[in-house]
């Protein structure tokens, strides 16, 4: 992420304060973002009398600059080494008009060094460039100190973060979201306003399932593309012995129709029309091409879950690891705060963490036939942490919600088939409750590490999407 990741720079300064203070910082924080590996754009040092933003006609300057630029930058830091002018820096935000994530980070004052020549006065002008922020309607994430170091860890792992909260933010508001095909019948749960999502940036891409299929039946069995899959698929996973030769061959030649429609239509993430038109028109299962392309981190959900996948999305653009979609589905004893997650499954391999098995489906194979549902990824979910997140349009209320927490997967036993996470969450029954009360699908968004507290800062400040952060 930090190699493709590049800041704007608006170092603050103020006429009553030292601009050498400035210069230093300006120095600092140029140094730090490049030993960190991030890009940074900045006005020369001898384009503006200081080397900082403090006037109109130097916000002018850098807004220029910054919209000239405007495809690189990810997000911009605002740094106060001094008290700084915050009409310079809220003028340049305004003037830029980027709509990126926005850092505001202050110095510290050394309390031996408050003379005339010196003093910083940050921890005071801090203040007055977020009120001015507030008053402008400019979103911003704040440094875990109101005042800190530049050249300090604390401030690295402030930029690591914030690194992290433009690529979820900035992902989200300009992602085309694959809907292959309808949604089934019976899960009304999973339905979905496209209109809400539009007016978060986020836009859908509809294919009917019979153009899928009709592009995979069209693929000639000796395609280059298509012995490149299966190589991909026997590569993938343990296929037992029984499974036929040709099924696995229809289930490569599915995943190249699906691939190639994701690479045309520039797909982020898809929802995918996963039974029973794929099984009784066509005759495998659609788990394996989504748990592949998952693995390349497009997430893939079932059963046409649009709202699903995006907060899937949001969990692997903040952590750059591959999601899965489960279900929150039983008990685990009379430990109240345990329950298990499964799926049939389309879980990406590395999600499981060891070797998987690739099968029929077992609940549908047994009424569609095993012979038309191969390609169910099976394993169970290793221990680990884990964060859960879901969003959900809510077109009563005309805006969308969403929940987010952080647990841990176990290695407790469950004798079930299919993928199959046993997960331990703090204040289990309290979270149940809100999705009930709510009206929180039963499906959820999970990722193998501890990122909420990034997810978060990006979906309440920049997407202002509704959020109920769970706590343990």
């Amino acid at each position: 992420m930090r190699s493709k990741t590049t800041f704007g720079l608006i170092v603050g300064t103020r006429g009553f304060f030292s601009p050498q203070l400035a210069a230093e910082g300006r120095r600092q924080l140029v140094a730090k973002l490049d030993n960190m590996g991030y890009e940074c754009v900045i006005l020369p040092e001898d384009v503006t009398p200081t080397g900082a933003i403090e006037t109109l006609d130097d916000a002018k300057k850098c807004a220029r600059l910054f919209q000239e630029r405007r495809d690189e930058i990810a997000g911009i830091i605002v740094a106060l080494p001094n008290f700084g002018d915050e009409l310079g820096v809220v003028n340049t935000l305004n003037l830029a008009k980027l709509d990126v994530p926005v850092l505001v980070q202050a110095s510290d004052d050394d309390i031996d060094k408050v003379d005339v020549a010196n003093r910083r006065d940050s921890f005071c002008g801090k203040l007055s460039v977020c009120s001015n922020l507030y008053q402008y309607d400019i979103p911003f994430t704040d440094t875990t100190y109101h005042t800190c170091a530049i050249e300090g860890d604390v401030f690295a792992g402030d930029i690591d973060f914030f690194a992290r909260v433009c690529h979820v933010a900035n992902g989200l508001r300009n992602a085309r979201i694959g809907a292959i095909g309808a949604r089934p019948a019976a899960f009304q749960t999973v339905r979905f306003s496209e209109k809400l999502l539009q007016g978060s940036g986020i836009t859908v891409v509809t294919v009917d399932l019979s153009e899928i299929i009709s592009a995979a039946q069209k693929l000639d069995d000796k395609a280059s593309e298509v012995e490149q899959k299966l190589a991909e698929i026997h590569d993938y996973g343990t296929i037992p012995e029984y499974i036929r030769q040709e099924r696995i061959l229809k289930q490569a030649k599915l995943s190249v129709a699906i691939e190639d429609w994701v690479s045309e239509n520039d797909i982020q993430a898809a929802a995918v029309q996963c039974w029973t038109s794929i099984q009784e028109n066509y005759g495998c299962a659609a788990c394996l091409s989504m748990s592949m392309l998952g693995e390349k981190l497009i997430p893939c959900a079932c059963e046409v879950d649009v709202a699903g996948v995006i907060g899937m999305y949001a969990l692997s653009l903040a952590t750059g690891n591959p999601s899965a979609l489960l279900d929150w589905n039983n008990n685990y004893g009379d430990d109240r705060d345990m329950c298990v997650c499964t799926h049939c499954s389309n879980y990406p391999k590395s999600f499981i963490g060891k070797q998987v098995e690739i099968a029929n489906l077992d609940v549908l194979g047994a009424s569609l036939g095993a012979e038309n549902c191969f390609g169910a990824v099976k394993g169970k979910v290793a221990a680990g942490p884990m964060t859960y997140f879901r969003i959900s349009t809510d077109d009563r209320a005309g805006k969308i919600r969403a929940y987010l927490g952080e647990g841990e997967f176990t290695d407790d036993p469950f004798d079930m088939s299919g993928g199959i996470a046993i997960c331990r969450i703090p204040r289990l029954q309290s979270l149940m409750k809100h999705l009930c009360k709510n009206g929180f699908e039963h499906h959820v968004g999970m990722v193998r590490s501890h990122s909420a507290d990034v997810v978060a800062e990006a979906v309440s400040t920049y997407m202002k999407w509704e959020l109920y952060h769970h706590q343990g």
